[in-house]
């Protein structure tokens, strides 16, 4: 999931591994509701659900800056896929499927952007990023407020009535977060961030963002095991 190898920018590490704690802590107040019956405000409510995208939004940003430093953004897409859909089966036989997450996300939009760089790339960049940000804006309306019949446009940010996903980030708008995020790489990539970005070293969240991909995978698993250890021995 991450790229940076040479010369890793700690902040950027550290800002990943801060997003993925919360995004761990989340996931443990769903399992919370789900499998021991604790209140629903405890995962739904207004201020985490605003904190979710926000933070979600700063690891998909993170992962298209990361874009920027890898030798094969289609290779790295198509084993992040690989483990997405991996999860996907598990999450079915569990009964809360993962249709279309964060790794299904980040995949696809590697794998696309890795097809697609050399025609993106040629687009101002201020242009680029006022156009992907506007996209975002837009499509972010268009997919709450517009419900479909189809069954198959749920990839695209388009559901029907009865669609459920327990973890759900779909094309529209968040591709447009991802490439908004390649630009900001150009960015930073050529150094004209502050030197303090460059230089800045946090402690232990850059040592979690550097493994991002394998938290992500075995988090989920233990954290099933804690609430199902935590059910036997409250029953």
């Amino acid at each position: 999931m991450t790229a940076l190898s040479e010369n890793r920018i700690q902040l950027m590490d550290g800002l990943r591994g801060f997003a993925v704690v919360l995004m761990v802590i989340h996931h443990f107040l769903f399992d919370l509701v789900v499998f021991l019956g604790a209140p629903s405000w405890l995962f739904e409510n207004p201020v985490f659900n605003f904190l979710h995208y926000i933070f979600a939004g700063l690891f998909v940003v993170l992962s298209g800056v990361s874009s920027r430093f890898s030798r094969s953004n289609v290779k790295r897409g198509i084993k992040v896929l690989i483990v997405a859909y991996a999860m996907t089966a598990v999450t079915y036989y569990m009964g809360i499927p993962i249709r279309f997450g964060v790794l299904h996300l980040l995949g696809f939009s590697m794998v696309f952007y890795g097809l697609t760089a050399r025609f993106l790339d040629k687009l101002p960049r201020s242009f680029a990023m006022l156009l992907y940000a506007a996209l975002v804006i837009i499509l972010t309306v268009l997919t709450s407020v517009i419900t479909v019949k189809v069954r198959f446009l749920w990839m695209f940010g388009f559901i029907y009535d009865g669609f459920f996903s327990s973890d759900y980030f779909p094309i529209f708008p968040w591709l447009f977060v991802f490439l908004f995020g390649t630009v900001t790489g150009m960015y930073i990539k050529e150094h004209r961030f502050p030197e303090k970005f460059y230089t800045l070293r946090p402690p232990v969240f850059p040592a979690i963002g550097r493994h991002a991909l394998l938290v992500y995978i075995v988090h989920q698993p233990v954290l099933y095991g804690v609430t199902y250890l935590i059910r036997l021995l409250s029953a």
